[in-house]
């Protein structure tokens, strides 16, 4: 299967720097607010990751599940406290393949955007809304879209003495699908990492959600809860179950 086709290709690429990259991000704003939503509830975690969401959350006393297709992201977590003690189903999170019934159900870090068809996507949506407890949540953080930002096709990231690192990608406007690769070059060799996804308009997102017979509750500009309006880059959708 090609690697960008093959949904465990980016966790194997990219378990082994996932959090040098992207760990030091403040997560508190988002363990706060879904602890709200979840109450005394249960939650899940669909692309649970290295659990850089999941574990403080746990340690605010919910109860965390989780899904991953990657083994070796979720070994990452196994590792940190606490990581241990979260039950992980690996498995497409498409799929949602998990027993019981959750207050809360959550996406972070446009992780919903890795399900690379608009049928998978309204596939998660539908598969959520079954596990998903009356008056439950399912929350999206998502980036708003910018074509014009996928179309600038080679962007620099780092260059030191020893090495140079740039993301390439392709961009299908018709099927709203960006490929990428980030490429590290040193004297020792290059590293690619690949990254796919497939993005889509909050409105889209929303259109999923009453195909599957769940309704925007609340849209926030980030975790905070702003408000999100036209200057917004990213949303926090907050969808209830009826």
């Amino acid at each position: 299967m090609p690697r960008f086709e093959d949904p465990a290709s980016y966790g194997e690429a990219w378990a082994s720097v996932y959090d040098d990259r992207f760990g030091g991000s403040d997560v508190a704003p988002a363990v706060e607010l879904l602890a709200s939503l979840a109450q005394d509830g249960r939650a899940l975690e669909l692309g649970i990751g290295t659990g850089r969401v999941a574990l403080p959350l746990a340690a605010r006393g919910v109860e965390v599940a989780g899904v991953d297709v990657s083994e070796a992201m979720v070994a990452r977590m196994r590792d940190k406290p606490g990581g241990q003690a979260i039950h992980v189903t690996v498995g497409d999170m498409a799929d949602v393949p998990v027993e019981g019934s959750f207050r809360l159900v959550y996406v972070v870090a446009n992780s919903f955007f890795a399900l690379l068809t608009q049928a998978r996507q309204v596939d998660c949506f539908r598969a959520v809304a079954r596990v998903l407890q009356p008056g439950g949540s399912f929350v999206l953080e998502c980036f708003v879209p910018d074509p014009g930002r996928f179309d600038r096709h080679v962007r620099p990231l780092a260059v030191t003495g020893e090495s140079a690192s740039y993301e390439i990608a392709r961009h299908d406007p018709v099927h709203q699908r960006v490929d990428s690769q980030h490429v590290t070059v040193t004297e020792q060799g290059n590293q690619l990492r690949p990254a796919a996804l497939r993005y889509a308009w909050p409105a889209e997102l929303d259109l999923m959600a009453q195909l599957a017979g769940l309704r925007l509750g609340h849209r926030h500009g980030d975790w905070d809860r702003r408000p999100f309006d036209a200057t917004s880059t990213k949303h926090v959708s907050i969808y209830r179950a009826r």
